[in-house]
């Protein structure tokens, strides 16, 4: 549950705008149709919240939703733009570890990589394994 909390919520959120929005909007639908001196129709009234609703979805949620979604997608397909110089940054610390290192470098910035999932131009990052952060610590500190 806590791990999915944020989604969770935004549901909630989402039922209890939709249940408001349909109630005050039967509550202004039975206005009008006292007002005209009219029966108000559940099938009128239908017709109408689903037109509003969707004309919402339309103009705020579905852009949001492509918003959100498209580029989190080209986050994850590595768009150019979304790199940020991560490349160059990496490249860097691993010609450091190089020159430090010696030897011991390239297997541990393959360790490093594998754990982190850099390979094949992906990265899905996690929490850190402190077990790795202290061999990187040692292997560098040692050479």
């Amino acid at each position: 549950m806590r791990k999915y909390a944020y989604a969770w919520m935004t549901l909630g959120f989402f039922l209890v705008s939709l249940l408001l929005h349909w109630f005050f909007g039967w509550r202004a639908f039975v206005g009008d149709a006292e007002q005209h001196g009219q029966a108000p129709q559940i099938a009128e009234f239908v017709d109408q919240m689903l037109r509003e609703t969707f004309e919402n979805w339309q103009s705020e949620f579905l852009q949001l939703l492509w918003q959100v979604v498209g580029l989190a997608y080209f986050l994850y397909v590595g768009s150019p733009s979304s790199k940020e110089n991560d490349d160059r940054m990496e490249a860097k610390v691993d010609a450091l570890m190089r020159m430090i290192g010696g030897d011991k470098a390239n297997g541990l910035i393959r360790d490093l990589d594998r754990h982190y999932l850099r390979e094949h131009g992906h990265a899905r990052p996690h929490g850190h394994d402190e077990e790795l952060v202290m061999r990187a610590g040692l292997e560098i500190g040692r050479a």
